[in-house]
């Protein structure tokens, strides 16, 4: 098999049944999505594929179409995305585990909706799970992303 992941080419010998976040972690080497939950239900092994925010652990790898972009390759020339700028400046994470998969998840609605009303944010975030509970700083940190999006920065 052969992925673009990140940007780069991997290939490997998989069973094409098996999840991608399995292929992403095990064989690509890439930590920052996170086994949660296993049934697609809590969003911290969120990727996008093809653009798209898709939920790894439930997505056959023989299934894929399209590049992978996980929370490593976000960032372009070693300037952070402006959702990942934003998470750190609304200091939105506390435990970190779920943030690969909501900052995966925030980045793709910016990219189809670069406005999001409130509403927008909560129909887009929900099905990431959050333990600690850090919501509105989460809502925060997504509309101050779309600003510096808008800004260009």
């Amino acid at each position: 098999m052969r992925l673009i992941v990140d940007g780069k080419s991997i290939e490997f010998e998989a069973d094409p049944e098996m999840p991608l976040l399995w292929a992403l972690r095990d064989l690509a080497c890439k930590t920052g999505p996170k086994f949660g939950c296993g049934i697609a239900a809590c969003g911290a092994c969120t990727v996008h594929v093809g653009g798209e925010a898709v939920r790894s652990c439930s997505l056959p790898v023989g299934q894929v179409e399209g590049e992978v972009t996980t929370i490593e390759g976000l960032a372009v020339d070693g300037k952070l995305h402006p959702v990942q700028q934003a998470w750190l400046d609304e200091q939105v994470a506390q435990c970190g585990y779920c943030q690969a998969g909501q900052i995966m998840s925030a980045a793709a609605l910016l990219e189809a909706n670069p406005d999001p009303t409130d509403r927008d944010i909560d129909e887009a975030m929900n099905g990431n799970l959050c333990r600690c509970g850090t919501y509105p700083r989460i809502r925060s940190a997504i509309k101050k992303a779309a600003a510096l999006k808008t800004a260009g920065i």
